[in-house]
């Protein structure tokens, strides 16, 4: 990566961890007992004015792989605007010396972004070696398209019914002629609020549901199809799964969002790479047999 390529470590005031103490008890929900920071990796030196965003291939040879080299678990959120990388707190020293060979560390602390400090890792750590890492968990490409869009955040309130009725209510309705689990319709719909900026993730047909012109698009009507990584929860320590999938990507030199979950992992990639995506996958899938 060039000299202007940074690395930004973003951190939230300092009581913040206290509002997970504030959720209810119950049994329907499970919170992760380690906290996790997010990283994001911008091009033009951190500037705000200049940075632009990576992408989740561009990063998988000096990011992702090293990370997963050096046993480090990550979660990866791909959104509109950008990508970001969540390592646990306690990994922190380890992920900043992996990689402060290869990027300008940053911490943004309180929206202002100042240099990050030594946080006393010592030396001896051994620069990670690029090893073949085979995928090892199930794939599966369900036959939903999906946009990549975001909106104005002055227009959510007008839509926030609307938001609630399909994360939280509506079944989805399925496309006509999906079946089978491979190829099936599934319901997935994300949506990230970071820094005041929206982010949704949604298949084409709920896009139907919201009013014109409040959904952003692009001129080419770009659509996404999805590869689905897991076949039963994936949970919070395995590392490298990312790394599976991001470098048989990276190889193809194709562009593709990601986004971890606490049971599987999704890749979306454009509609007209989903085959060749499909067979690099399944190469790699095959070595590791």
């Amino acid at each position: 990566m060039c000299s202007s390529t940074s690395l930004s470590v973003f951190e939230a005031q300092s009581d913040s961890p206290a509002l997970l103490k504030k959720l209810p008890q119950s049994e329907h929900l499970s919170v992760a007992e380690a906290t996790w920071l997010a990283l994001n990796v911008v091009s033009g030196g951190g500037s705000s004015s200049s940075s632009q965003p990576i992408g989740v291939t561009k990063i998988a040879k000096s990011v992702i792989a090293p990370l997963a080299d050096h046993n480090i678990s990550v979660f990866m959120l791909s959104t509109y605007q950008t990508d970001f990388i969540l390592v646990r707190e306690r990994d922190l020293p380890l992920v900043m010396h992996t990689l402060s060979s290869e990027f300008t560390l940053l911490r943004v602390v309180n929206g202002e972004t100042v240099a990050a400090n030594s946080l006393g890792v010592s030396n001896g750590f051994v620069k990670p070696k690029m090893v073949k890492r085979p995928v090892v968990h199930p794939l599966s490409s369900p036959s939903n398209m999906f946009c990549v869009t975001s909106l104005d955040p002055d227009t959510l309130p007008s839509v926030a019914t609307l938001l609630m009725d399909v994360m939280f209510y509506s079944p989805g309705a399925k496309e006509p002629g999906a079946a089978g689990e491979d190829s099936g319709h599934i319901r997935f719909f994300s949506f990230s609020l970071i820094e005041g900026y929206v982010s949704l993730v949604m298949d084409k047909q709920t896009t139907h549901r919201f009013p014109n012109n409040v959904l952003f698009t692009s001129a080419s009507g770009e659509l996404w199809k999805m590869v689905r990584i897991g076949g039963q929860p994936l949970g919070f320590d395995e590392c490298g799964i990312v790394a599976q999938i991001s470098e048989p990507l990276a190889m193809a030199d194709i562009p593709a969002y990601y986004i971890s979950t606490f049971k599987f992992d999704h890749a979306l990639v454009p509609e007209e790479n989903i085959q060749s995506v499909i067979g690099a996958l399944r190469t790699n899938e095959s070595a590791g047999q």
